[in-house]
């Protein structure tokens, strides 16, 4: 029986290791956090406690396990690099977080591989600030730190103005994006196989709240022409291909009216873009990445239904325990799937849980979102 490991004990490595129970995989999974109050501890086989970004902790835990994933980018490359050059199986390998840990390096990725994406520039403090963004058209910027950001945090949207009054106060490591204007946001995720083969899921079309960032909601199929959608995977697929990995991968893009797309940004992960594949395909994202890491053959990707996801995410009037409101409603409705994670406290833009809601048709399937945004949030219990 192999042991699977996953730095990281969030909710990407509670459905990681749900998708493997629920499908009575021959595998143990171990977790390494730093402490056992997390979502993934109530179903792993073991929780080792432990530093994520502690390069021993990791090589401690490498003991363990036979095959390495992770479910958070903030970890300690050098340790996997390490592992990898010792033979250890690492899944994506640890070069692709290298580049993907760092949105600067990113960013130069997609340019070296000529992979379309916003025009960008890695701030030179030594020159004049103004003459670098004259290569920026438009007059908002994305802004951007290059490590450290997660969930909609280290990102700015503002205008070159507002940027130029406060530069000195955002340190050294930044980027800056030109503003993708009136653009849909989609995702594909890309599944890749030890043996090479590769599968795409169909694509997602998401919306993000204005002030946290985060994803909102999303659906699949995306509502986009099918040139479109075949150039958007075509564009994914040759990304992905570059980073020269095994391993699951959500590309997020932005598609322009003229058919235009630049990739946004890869995770290397299960993404809460796929969230909805849960019950919403054949084989969910996370039961994909369970393929992956155990060498198996990948799963048949197909949409089941039209389906969304709404993240439930914490107030920012309150912090502290939590309930739902009309969980009971909620259950009640057909093609309505809550998932808790499980987090102890409610704080301000933190992921909870999500909601996959599934229908026959698109009309249907949004008017049904609606619904059931209106009525299900989270309150002080």
């Amino acid at each position: 029986m192999k042991t699977v490991g996953i730095i990281g004990g969030g909710q990407l490595g509670l459905m990681l290791i749900e998708a493997a129970k629920s499908s009575g995989l021959d595998a143990e999974y171990y977790i390494l956090e730093s402490q056992l109050d997390c979502p993934a501890a109530k179903v792993a086989d073991k929780v080792l406690i432990g530093n994520i970004i502690d390069y021993n902790a990791i090589l401690e835990f490498s003991n363990h396990v036979d095959i390495i994933t992770w479910e958070i980018e903030h970890i300690n490359v050098e340790a996997l690099l390490f592992l990898s050059r010792q033979g250890k199986l690492i899944i994506p390998h640890p070069e692709v977080l290298e580049i993907i840990k760092d949105k600067g390096v990113q960013k130069q990725f997609y340019k070296n591989h000529n992979l379309p994406t916003a025009p960008f520039l890695i701030v030179d403090w030594t020159i004049s600030i103004q003459e670098q963004m004259d290569v920026l058209n438009g007059d908002l910027l994305v802004v951007k730190f290059r490590t450290g950001g997660y969930d909609g945090k280290g990102v700015l949207i503002m205008t070159k103005t507002e940027f130029l009054e406060d530069a000195f106060l955002f340190g050294k490591d930044i980027l800056i994006e030109q503003y993708a204007d009136d653009a849909t946001e989609i995702s594909v995720i890309v599944a890749v196989g030890q043996d090479g083969n590769l599968v795409t899921f169909p694509s997602i079309e998401m919306y993000f709240n204005s002030n946290s960032n985060l994803v909102e909601f999303l659906f699949s199929p995306a509502q986009i022409s099918e040139e479109s959608d075949i150039h958007s995977k075509e564009i994914a697929i040759s990304a992905v291909k570059a980073l020269k990995s095994a391993g699951l991968f959500a590309v997020e893009l932005f598609l322009f009216k003229d058919g235009v797309i630049w990739i946004n940004e890869i995770a290397p992960r299960p993404h809460n873009s796929g969230h909805h594949t849960i019950e919403g395909c054949v084989t969910s994202q996370f039961l994909q990445l369970n393929n992956i890491l155990l060498d198996r053959k990948l799963g048949d990707t197909s949409l089941i239904k039209p389906s969304a996801m709404i993240n439930i995410v914490g107030p920012e009037d309150f912090e502290g325990t939590y309930k739902y409101a009309h969980i009971d409603w909620l259950n009640s409705q057909k093609g309505c799937f809550l998932h808790d994670y499980g987090k102890t406290l409610s704080k301000a833009n933190r992921k909870l849980g999500h909601i996959t809601v599934m229908s026959e048709n698109m009309e249907q399937l949004i008017q049904k979102c609606e619904t059931v945004k209106g009525f299900i949030s989270v309150k002080p219990s």
